[in-house]
């Protein structure tokens, strides 16, 4: 692989109550290519953890909030302090992500080689996603199809694919853009961020771009024996973060640039997880009540 130029980029990583050793795995992986930032989300003892983390040379800040203000917050914070010193390029990991050999080398790759072919210009770059526990890719997904279309090439490109989504883990994000497209919706606090964004940035215009060339290593949700979870069909919270996930995609489907197909596709979706939820787990009566009110707290969101 050709080394490219990487001082104008920087990696943002966000912590909440981390494995320690899953952090440090990470922060290690960075290090050897790219300057980054940590930004914890209120956790009760990241001093501890203070002494562990910057004796990375290329740490350049921890940013410690003194409760969690939510995912959507801390990844702002990491755009605006990449932008103020002088990035073109973020990249946006998890606590527990692992990335492969030369992934940040292999990501801003990625984007000069796809950017060639866009006419409109490329917001956002992922790497393909591979859950650790059951080694299953994920495709990169178009939503504007009346069948499920997924991993559609990006200029007849093999290794290039054209995306209506990116989750946050992983992506790398081109800064000249976020002025246009804005930063992430605070409003979500933590579920469907990376969808909302990635909704306003292709309704701008705006390519988003998966690519086979770099891989990271990422696990959805949480461990569950339930078949669905398995596939990774849908994902398993706990009752609380349910109430997030609930309201915020009720808001989705209420704004003009939510693409149709998958406001149809994810309310039979929804549906679907929220029945399972309601007739087989014991705590059912815990997540009806974070559901509906989601439901109905939707409406308070700008």
């Amino acid at each position: 692989m050709v080394e490219i130029d990487t001082s104008k980029s920087c990696a943002v990583v966000i912590t909440f109550n981390p494995d320690i050793t899953a952090l440090l795995k990470l922060l290690g992986q960075l290090n050897k290519e790219s300057d980054f930032i940590v930004i914890d989300n209120g956790t009760p003892d990241i001093e501890q953890l203070v002494s562990s983390i910057t004796i990375y040379e290329r740490c350049c800040d921890i940013i410690r909030l003194q409760e969690n203000e939510g995912l959507a917050k801390a990844l702002n914070l990491g755009i605006e302090w990449a932008q103020a010193n002088g990035n073109d390029y973020v990249f946006l990991l998890d606590q527990d992500s692992s990335v492969c050999d030369l992934f940040i080398n292999r990501m801003i790759t990625a984007y000069k080689d796809a950017e060639q072919y866009s006419d409109v210009g490329i917001a956002a770059v992922g790497p393909r996603i591979i859950n650790p526990q059951t080694m299953r890719q994920t495709p990169f997904k178009l939503f504007n199809r009346f069948m499920l279309r997924t991993d559609r090439t990006f200029a007849d490109c093999s290794t290039h694919f054209i995306a209506d989504f990116l989750i946050t883990s992983g992506t790398l994000i081109i800064l000249k853009h976020i002025e246009k497209i804005g930063t992430m919706k605070e409003d979500y606090f933590i579920d469907n961020v990376d969808l909302e964004w990635c909704f306003r940035a292709k309704s701008l215009g705006l390519d988003l771009v998966g690519t086979d060339q770099a891989v990271l290593y990422h696990a959805i949700g949480e461990r569950s024996l339930n078949p669905l979870v398995k596939a990774g069909i849908m994902a398993q919270h706990n009752p609380a973060r349910t109430y997030y996930s609930s309201r915020n995609r009720t808001h989705l489907y209420g704004v003009s640039y939510s693409p149709v197909g998958w406001k149809l596709r994810d309310m039979i979706r929804f549906l679907m997880k929220s029945s399972w939820l309601l007739l087989s787990s014991s705590q059912r009566k815990e997540y009806w009540h974070h559901i509906r009110k989601g439901i109905r707290d939707a409406k308070m969101l700008g």
